[in-house]
């Protein structure tokens, strides 16, 4: 069975050297998909002898259509983001899971956020993801601009942690969060997606991962602060949902419709929006 491997970076350098080490020793292939970074990233993934391949940003549906295409043949797909990597018991299993002649079409791993917030390190929490998945169901299109979006199939738990690194400061989590969800707006606007109700989202999530992932117990007052900056991100979701409805930010809808999706990314980071712009859409 062969398995090829990519991880999508910018610059990513303090942590994709660790990255790439994981999935280097697990993978037959291995494809660095770079946005575009400056931080000698490339460099880095090319002297550990992954294959680099240089794209501009277009949201990680084009990103991983791309690095599918620069993979070699391979029967299965493994993918780790630029700041998530393997411990040794990890690295184990997977080769294990190689011998063991799979052939669901999706394998779960649980992947554990850590946060580190001003010297304290505390896992967060630990949810499953599909990250190994056979190569003719592993198929990304450019409109998945900000999630993986596969479809939902059978999957099987393998028991191999992938330690990701989840937070460094509050701020950047919360900022992240609303840009995200303005996002994932944009494309469940397009999708016709149904609204629910944004001012239940916050607080049935901040329960989720304070009390049912035991984030609260690890992490103290530190958990409890980060969780409400994440769980911002569903109620948010669901406020530009409601916003885009009204009018707002036509400028997104139609970057998304035609496509310019580095663009749509652009206007998002940048903040080059019109606060309460209630125009219609061209």
């Amino acid at each position: 069975m062969r398995l090829g491997g990519y991880v999508i970076h910018g610059n990513n350098r303090d942590t994709l050297g660790a990255c790439l080490e994981g999935l280097l020793a697990v993978c037959d292939e291995v494809v660095a998909l770079d946005s575009m970074s400056t931080d000698g990233s490339v460099e880095l993934a090319r002297s550990m002898g992954a294959r680099s391949v240089s794209r501009p940003w277009q949201g990680y549906g084009a990103a991983r259509a791309a690095a599918m295409e620069a993979l070699g043949p391979c029967d299965y797909v493994f993918y780790l983001d630029s700041d998530e990597r393997l411990e040794p018991e990890a690295l184990k299993t997977i080769k294990s899971w190689r011998e063991s002649d799979p052939k669901e079409p999706v394998y779960l791993l649980p992947r554990r956020d850590w946060a580190e917030l001003d010297g304290h390190r505390f896992r967060y929490r630990t949810e499953w993801r599909a990250r190994l998945v056979r190569r003719d169901v592993a198929v990304w299109r450019p409109e998945m601009i900000v999630h993986e979006a596969l479809p939902r199939m059978r999957a099987i738990r393998v028991h191999a942690p992938i330690e990701h690194r989840f937070a460094t400061s509050l701020a950047g989590r919360a900022e992240k969060e609303e840009r995200y969800a303005l996002l994932w707006a944009v494309r469940a606007y397009a999708e016709g997606k149904r609204l629910k109700p944004a001012a239940l989202q916050r607080p049935a999530h901040l329960v989720r991962d304070c009390i049912l992932h035991g984030a609260l117990w690890r992490g103290g007052l530190d958990a409890l602060r980060l969780a409400w900056a994440v769980a911002n991100y569903h109620a948010a979701k669901y406020r530009h949902l409601r916003a885009l409805r009204q009018g707002r930010f036509p400028e997104l809808l139609q970057a998304f419709d035609e496509r310019r999706y580095g663009e749509l990314f652009a206007l998002v980071r940048d903040g080059q929006l019109p606060s309460g712009s209630q125009s219609g859409r061209k």
